[in-house]
């Protein structure tokens, strides 16, 4: 039986004249058809929403325009009769009316009016206190009131088109500010409840130091403009005096909070984010240059130990919070580029600023400031100056452009290096390395050393908080050396005519710093003999209890004073030979026994830096750091009567053992890799050490395996050694042989620690 034929037309469930489609494709088709309904709702739920608001902002505005004629009218009426006055009269017929078309016309639209001047421009009395619901009426005015003047502060501004009517308006909102915010002006009119005075004043004031007001955002802004208001050529001495008060009061305000909080409210290592040091911190230390900005006359307020202890002890606590707040600043819209100064490198600059006094202080000049935790100072100069520098590092400001651009400006025929100083990243660097000059000046390291010798007690202020107390600790050489290290950086880095010069003079020249450092330096390299006198001692149980081993012990016999030794002397001195001749052993030849130099190998090869500069600790990497920078640069201008016979500042033992410190040090870290963190230390150590042997070179004072001692056991074979230099040669780029000296291989930095034989 035959099938029957397939049909030719397929029936579909929605009639027969609908074309069959897919599953898949019908119910992508429902699924758009949705998404199109949904799109239609929201449409038109937003069209409403906006006339909504549309309609709102109409009514809103009719409304504010009727009750500025109003209010003009009430005006008018005070005018003519004062006796209508009163406290309930002021909150709901003039203030109320005042701050609601105030904040409708001008405030919301962030500009302020040419119309509104005349009106903003009205004093208004402090408000009396009143019933609960008048005082809670008042509370709210008062806020805005605060937030209004605020905001005109910030508009403060010589761009704007009416600038003389501006400041004047300014300066009596200031005025304003002052009188709410003075506690003598809240006694007059206190009356009965002079208790509720003081909590309403202490309420409005602490107010003042949340961001809520918006008060140190405004402040900021109007310091960043008093250059141009200050310097402004056509300002009037009327203008000049407005100005002045105007800003005398923004201090003022500023300076109001941090004396009605109690900063150990919240506990010992907490710190409220909405306080006056927190916004002082973030909004006042970063703007730049704010001593240079400021009237001399001003800045002691702001140098007090009431002002600055509270802000150092809130970067203390918050840590890298409040550092990552500082990063943050530019999306406030603050200039902020990747070659202009991160707000942390100026609240450096301004911590210092205020900490110290300059020459010209009238109050403490070249000191600094008394009753000043300086162990909380030294520990807030760290901190910043350690994020500073990673920020410096991942900003393009690197030590290599520093050298190319003074190699290309004695290289060149074209007066580059003048260009260079012209340029705008040049002024930028010379303007903040002027205001780092106070850690260049050698009473500021004075003043530190003498503070490590003081018990903590004696210069701690006993009315701080605990929380203060907890994080004050004393003062010690380490802190010190922290400080200068960072300065050493920083200066290298953003000091584009001399470098590090101007600290490292201060430190070399300082009497008894170098010798202060090596001191603290042995302690660490060389734990149980801490006395400087017993390294002969230490140096000859190592070898052997022969008395006659010369080169291990300063020399005993000193010149006689009689005739024949002082001509000797003389003649010494005008050959430039040494009289304190260095004695190498028993052996006629003049060189130790093969027992001798095998067991001295480990004695001049320090242990604790065998693994080179990664294995050693942070402290103990300051310390060499800052010791190696300085002892270097005093070696450029020590001559070999002072180094070899007066031997100072160190005896020729200890001129060993720092050798032998610094061949070990170097000859590790060229073992070993090198990271861009040891960069600097590894810079130091190996200018150091070349002068150290060029020293030796000239005049001998170490025995020959000293050099040869840190490579005893892991020194590759000199044509190995040939071949990777080489190597690091022909990779090298042209522009990485400017980065660093530390770039190298062992055989072109520590060729000495081959035998003369092998070379």
């Amino acid at each position: 039986m035959a099938e029957p034929p397939p049909r030719k037309h397929q029936v579909s469930l929605r009639g027969a004249s609908a074309r069959e489609i897919s599953r898949d494709a019908l119910l992508e088709k429902v699924s758009h058809e949705r998404e199109l309904r949904n799109y239609a709702r929201r449409a038109a739920a937003s069209a409403i929403f906006i006339q909504r608001v549309w309609r709102r902002y109409i009514a809103t505005k009719k409304v504010a325009v009727e009750l500025q004629l109003e209010w003009e009218a009430e005006a008018a009426l005070v005018k003519n009769d004062l006796t209508i006055m009163s406290v309930s009269w002021i909150s709901t017929r003039l203030l109320r009316s005042f701050l609601f078309f105030v904040d409708m016309l001008s405030t919301r639209h962030h500009q302020i009016r040419d119309a509104d001047i005349p009106y903003l421009s009205k004093n208004f009395c402090a408000l009396a206190l009143g019933s609960p619901e008048e005082r809670r009426t008042w509370t709210f005015q008062a806020q805005k009131l605060v937030s209004l003047c605020s905001f005109i502060l910030a508009k403060c501004d010589k761009s704007h088109e009416r600038a003389q009517d501006i400041v004047v308006l300014t300066s009596l909102a200031m005025r304003l500010l002052v009188v709410l915010t003075d506690q003598k002006c809240w006694k007059s009119i206190a009356n009965n409840s002079p208790k509720d005075a003081d909590v309403a004043w202490k309420d409005l004031v602490r107010f003042m130091g949340r961001p809520k007001s918006g008060l140190y955002i405004s402040i900021r802004r109007y310091i960043n403009n008093l250059d141009t208001l200050f310097c402004s050529q056509t300002t009037t001495l009327a203008q000049t005096d407005d100005r002045f008060l105007i800003t005398a009061s923004a201090i003022t305000l500023a300076l109001r909070p941090f004396h009605v909080t109690n900063f150990d409210f919240i506990g010992p290592d907490t710190v409220d984010m909405n306080s006056a040091p927190v916004q002082h911190c973030l909004f006042l230390l970063t703007i730049p240059c704010l001593t240079q900005r400021l009237p001399a006359v001003l800045l002691a307020a702001l140098k007090h130990k009431s002002i600055l202890l509270p802000c150092f002890q809130t970067l203390l606590i918050l840590g890298d919070d409040s550092l990552k707040e500082m990063s943050e600043m530019d999306q406030l819209k603050i200039q902020h580029s990747s070659k202009a100064i991160p707000p942390v490198g100026w609240a450096l600059a301004n911590t210092i600023c205020l900490a110290t006094g300059s020459e010209n202080d009238f109050m403490d000049p070249g000191g600094l400031n008394q009753g000043l935790d300086y162990s909380v100072y030294v520990q807030v100069v760290i901190i910043l100056a350690e994020n500073l520098l990673s920020c410096l590092d991942g900003g393009g400001w690197t030590e290599k452009e520093n050298q190319y651009a003074q190699v290309m400006a004695e290289t060149s025929a074209e007066p580059i290096g003048e260009a260079l100083c012209e340029s705008e990243t040049c002024a930028l660097k010379m303007t903040y390395v002027s205001l780092l000059r106070p850690v260049c000046q050698q009473w500021h390291l004075t003043k530190l050393l003498a503070m490590t010798k003081m018990d903590a007690d004696i210069y701690r202020d006993e009315t701080l908080p605990a929380k203060t107390l907890k994080y004050s600790r004393k003062l010690d050489l380490l802190g010190i050396a922290y400080f200068y290290s960072c300065m050493l950086r920083i200066f290298a880095i953003l000091n584009p005519t001399v470098g590090s010069l101007p600290v490292l003079n201060m430190l070399s020249f300082t009497p008894g710093f170098p010798v202060t450092l090596w001191e603290a330096l042995e302690n660490l390299l060389f734990p149980g003999h801490r006395d400087i006198s017993t390294v002969n001692d230490f140096h000859t149980r190592k070898v052997s209890a022969n008395k006659n081993d010369g080169f291990l012990r300063k020399q005993q016999k000193q010149p006689s004073r009689d005739g024949g030794n002082k001509l000797v002397s003389v003649l010494h001195k005008l050959t430039g030979k040494s009289q304190a001749g260095v004695d190498y052993g028993d052996s006629v030849d003049g060189k130790p026994s093969a027992q001798v130099d095998e067991d001295l190998h480990d004695v001049w090869d320090v242990e604790p830096l065998r693994c080179g500069p990664q294995k050693i600790s942070r402290d103990m990497s300051c310390l060499l750091h800052l010791f190696c920078g300085t002892y270097s640069h005093l070696l450029l201008i020590l001559d070999d009567i002072e180094f070899y016979e007066k031997q100072v500042p160190f005896m020729l033992e200890q001129q060993r053992r720092i050798a032998s410190v610094l061949n070990t040090l170097v000859y590790n870290s060229l073992a070993h890799s090198t990271s861009q963190q040891d960069r600097s230390l590894m810079d130091s150590a190996i200018r150091c050490l070349h002068l150290m042997y060029e020293r030796d070179c000239r005049h001998q004072f170490c025995p020959p395996i000293l050099w040869l001692s840190p490579a005893r056991k892991s020194r590759p074979p000199i044509a190995v050694a040939a071949r990777t230099h080489e190597a690091i040669s022909a990779n090298i780029k042209s522009d990485d042989i400017l980065t660093v000296p530390s770039m190298g291989s062992v055989i072109t930095i520590t060729p000495h620690v081959y035998p003369f034989e092998e070379r």
